[in-house]
């Protein structure tokens, strides 16, 4: 009986324990979902400061004028002064070809030329005998005229008349003899000019630097036939080719988002690891128009290159800044949340 007592009392003693154990389990599980729920975020104190867009692209540069230099008549190559990689300046002679039959073209229009002139100076001769012809027989007739109407009938009117013919075809003669001396100046000048011409064909035997640059190429060799690049054929080969080097164009592809921020004048910072430099330049041209493959814009600097440092072809970092706000509230961007344009 007290066993049985014992058991009931035990029982009645762990049974409110237990209640009481799984209910203080129960409200911590409740706790720690409820601390769960709650949500919590980094705090950061909005400032006041410069805000700015800028745009890292990678540009390369470009000469700032690549010329093909052809010669404009035909001839055979006597000789090239300049290889690859040569400097050279604006008027120096790039190299020298030999066209036989252009010299003697120049004889004969040189003689052409003297020939004209002996035939002019003999016209301006002419001029002059007929004027004076002309004086005189004017003379005879004045005084025949005069001395008619001095002493009526002292002169016979036949002789009157012939004094007056006589003066009449001298002074045509003298008209004529113009006329021949206008037609030999116009020959001289005609002359002249194709002896000029000729001329200028034998001055271009000499092939001219065009502009200050460097030879980048080289195609013709001593003894080569080379054709004149007036031709309308496009595979005529050139004697050289030039890069205007001294100037060069950093060309930046901008993207098209980014085109209403480019504007002439800006300034934009180049860094050039091929050979360590850094520099500031400004834009000075864009294409006003977006191509369509890439969706870019080209956009170029312009950049001295006196000492030749920098090749065409190299590449160059640049940062430009599109757009900026001074004293402005700003905030992490961790904190924008983005929804499309939103």
């Amino acid at each position: 009986m007290r066993k049985q007592i014992s058991i009931f009392l035990f029982a009645g003693l762990f049974l409110p324990l237990a209640i009481l154990i799984v209910a203080c389990h129960a409200r911590s599980k409740s706790s720690e979902a409820e601390a769960d729920e709650v949500p919590s975020a980094e705090v950061a104190t909005a400032q006041r400061g410069n805000l700015a867009h800028t745009l890292n692209l990678a540009g390369q540069f470009q000469s700032y004028q690549m010329v093909d230099v052809h010669p404009k008549v035909t001839g055979f190559m006597e000789k090239i002064n300049v290889d690859i990689g040569d400097k050279v300046h604006k008027g120096q002679i790039l190299a020298v070809l030999e066209v036989p039959e252009l010299n003697a073209q120049l004889k004969g229009t040189g003689f052409e030329v003297e020939q004209s002139k002996d035939e002019l100076l003999r016209t301006q001769h002419e001029i002059k005998r007929a004027e004076a012809t002309n004086a005189a027989l004017h003379a005879d007739y004045q005084r025949l005229l005069e001395a008619s109407k001095a002493q009526p009938g002292l002169v016979a009117q036949q002789e009157l008349d012939d004094a007056q013919s006589k003066d009449l075809s001298a002074e045509s003669q003298v008209d004529a003899a113009k006329a021949a001396a206008a037609a030999a100046q116009e020959h001289t000048q005609v002359a002249g000019a194709d002896n000029e011409r000729v001329q200028d064909l034998k001055n271009y035997t000499n092939v001219i630097a065009p502009l200050d640059g460097v030879v980048v190429w080289r195609y013709a060799d001593t003894g080569a036939l080379i054709q004149s690049g007036a031709n309308s054929n496009e595979q005529d080969i050139p004697i050289v080719r030039l890069s205007q080097s001294g100037l060069l164009r950093l060309r930046m592809p901008i993207p098209e988002n980014d085109v209403r921020f480019v504007h002439s004048g800006d300034q934009v910072q180049v860094r050039v690891d091929a050979i360590g430099r850094s520099f500031t330049g400004k834009i000075v041209r864009f294409t006003r128009d977006v191509n369509f493959e890439t969706r870019t814009m080209e956009t170029e600097i312009d950049v001295e290159n006196q000492d030749l440092s920098i090749a065409p072809g190299m590449y160059a970092n640049t940062q430009m800044q599109l757009g900026h706000s001074d004293n402005v509230t700003t905030i992490p961007v961790e904190a924008l949340v983005l929804k499309g344009d939103r």
